[in-house]
């Protein structure tokens, strides 16, 4: 399985640092920087990121931007890569943004990329926390904390998901300070909002009483979670599983443990329904669907829960199926994908990738599905 990785270098970043403009932000600035002798520095520093990554080349494709934007710095290193955006001569700020639209509609899952505070404010600007996005420092401001501490670091975190280890996700600030108000000696940061980023986890669950207990402490974690997100006008499909039955609990409803409930607004509107009666009731609804792993191979699709079709997946989008599951769960995979094995050749293929799993309160970590 292929990991697609999105990868946008500001080349611009960092300029201002070495001459002592304390910024690079603004085409000015930046070729003022120039002018006074200051060397590019944020495509080799995104080489030392894709460097640790070298021994994974066949099992990832680098989409990026033209030239010096990630093009020329991925295609020197061997890697595969495609051109999905072609910037201006001179970059800018837009290009970014565009950019990064455009690794949302591919699909990509993870996008990396090479700046500053500036870059993270275009990045969380275009697309905020809707994709997995993850930070080289490259800039002279680094406040915001969807960068990794060094670019070797921010390899290494994408390494491990390519390698299909859990990897926790988090939402991240951020932050940005005034450059003009900075040059006259104030600091003012300031909040420009949060983006989703992956993070090292750290399997820190205390199993005293066995597992057991633990594991049903947190399944009514996850349960209020996913309880407290749940919209009012939406339906939600909840599947079969032990820990969709912890939700279903969780809002007092009665649970069919081996087929398909209906729930809209906290309450129940149908029981055990057949993959007809699902779409009937559904078609031209919002509708979400709460699903976990079924069995010990890891399967989301296809076991135990046939009643959820092709049909009704497609309607449903993937953006809006919501999966549930206990870290202990998922590392008696160990790291084998999360399957789909819907009957439709092709869905199976458009569900391959990475995954939010949510594993507790607020509580996400990305995970691998095949098939």
């Amino acid at each position: 399985m292929q990991f697609k990785l999105g990868l946008i270098i500001n080349p611009l970043a960092g300029l201002g640092g070495t001459v002592a403009l304390k910024g690079s932000d603004g085409a000015a600035t930046a070729a003022k920087a120039l002018a006074l002798g200051a060397q590019p520095k944020a495509n080799s520093r995104t080489k030392a990121a894709l460097e640790v990554l070298l021994p994974y080349k066949n099992q990832l494709t680098i989409y990026t931007v033209n030239g010096d934007m990630g093009e020329h710095c991925a295609k020197a290193l061997g890697f595969k890569v495609q051109v999905i955006y072609n910037s201006n001569a001179i970059t800018t700020a837009n290009d970014t943004e565009q950019a990064v639209k455009a690794l949302k509609e591919l699909g990509v899952d993870l996008v990396l990329f090479a700046g500053g505070d500036g870059t993270a404010r275009n990045i969380c600007h275009a697309v905020e926390d809707t994709i997995p996005v993850l930070g080289i420092p490259a800039g002279c401001k680094i406040h915001s904390g969807v960068y990794a501490i060094t670019p070797k670091a921010a390899g290494r975190v994408v390494e491990m998901l390519v390698k299909g280890d859990l990897v926790t996700l988090g939402d991240a600030d951020v932050m940005d300070i005034d450059e003009e108000a900075f040059r006259q000696g104030t600091v003012k940061a300031k909040r420009y909002g949060e983006m989703q980023v992956p993070s090292e986890v750290r399997y820190m669950q205390a199993v005293k009483n066995g597992g057991k207990e633990t594991d049903e402490l947190v399944l009514v974690d996850i349960a209020a979670y996913v309880v407290s997100e749940m919209d009012e006008d939406t339906f939600y499909i909840m599947g079969s599983g032990s820990t969709v039955a912890a939700v279903m609990e969780e809002m007092g409803l009665e649970n069919t443990l081996l087929g398909v409930d209906l729930v809209k607004d906290q309450t129940l509107i149908a029981q055990d329904l057949t993959a007809v009666q699902l779409l009937e009731h559904t078609q031209g609804q919002k509708t979400k669907l709460v699903i976990t792993l079924i069995g010990g191979q890891g399967h989301i699709f296809g076991r135990g829960n046939q009643q959820l079709s092709p049909t009704l997946i497609r309607a449903i989008g993937t953006n809006n199926i919501i999966v549930v599951a206990t870290k202990t769960k998922l590392q008696a995979l160990n790291g084998r994908p999360l399957i789909c094995d819907t009957g439709d050749s092709s869905l199976d293929d458009e569900l391959t990738g990475y995954i939010k799993v949510t594993c507790g309160f607020n509580d996400h970590i990305m995970y691998a599905v095949g098939y």
